[in-house]
């Protein structure tokens, strides 16, 4: 199994994660949202080809360039997010694109709603959703990108049609699972955002 460290930083309290094959030492990054020191630090030793960008609001990037810098990886976003982005995009992700570290591998879900350019990334059981979903409900689509019905979509379509045991890890917050999840999509559609 791959080796999956996830911490949090910032005043948003913004999760980090970390997915790394123990054999080749290779590694992907999923949001350098702040404090990249840190970020930094939890990369020794570790060869990361990719900075996967969940969206593009700036709690998710503030650390984006300075770790770039560092580690060399490539930046990766959706390129309906790379105008809110700091730098430019070195890869634009597609929907299905499949990302390798070592003998494992993410596959990319585009998941607009939150913004148009979210995506969430999944490898195995592990669904890192960004800010699409949290325990409780969707990320918030009170902004001038979002989009209630489409994050509503995003979900039913792409994320609810995942096994019930599959891990959810939210860009703030706590874990959950899609089973956990699931029952209560409808609440959700009837309280609104």
């Amino acid at each position: 199994m791959y080796k999956l460290t996830s911490f949090s930083v910032g005043p948003y309290d913004n999760n980090v994660y970390v997915l790394s094959d123990p054999k080749s030492k290779e590694a992907l990054l999923i949001d350098a949202a702040n404090d990249a020191s840190r970020i930094i630090k939890e990369l020794e030793g570790l060869r990361v080809s990719h900075i996967l960008t969940t969206h593009g609001h700036a709690d998710h990037v503030q650390a984006l360039k300075p770790v770039r810098d560092q580690t060399h990886a490539r930046f990766t976003c959706h390129e309906a997010d790379e105008s809110m982005m700091p730098i430019k995009a070195d890869h634009r992700v597609q929907d299905g694109e499949r990302f390798r570290f070592g003998e494992y591998e993410v596959v990319a879900l585009h998941t607009p709603g939150h913004t148009p350019g979210s995506i969430c990334l999944l490898s195995g059981e592990h669904l890192f959703s960004g800010d699409t979903l949290f325990p409780g409900g969707p990320g918030n689509t009170a902004n001038p990108y979002a989009s209630f019905p489409t994050i509503i979509e995003s979900i039913r379509g792409k994320l609810f049609t995942l096994p019930d045991e599959t891990q959810v890890l939210p860009g703030h917050g706590k874990p959950s699972t899609i089973g956990r999840e699931r029952p209560h999509l409808d609440e959700w559609i009837q309280r609104g955002w």
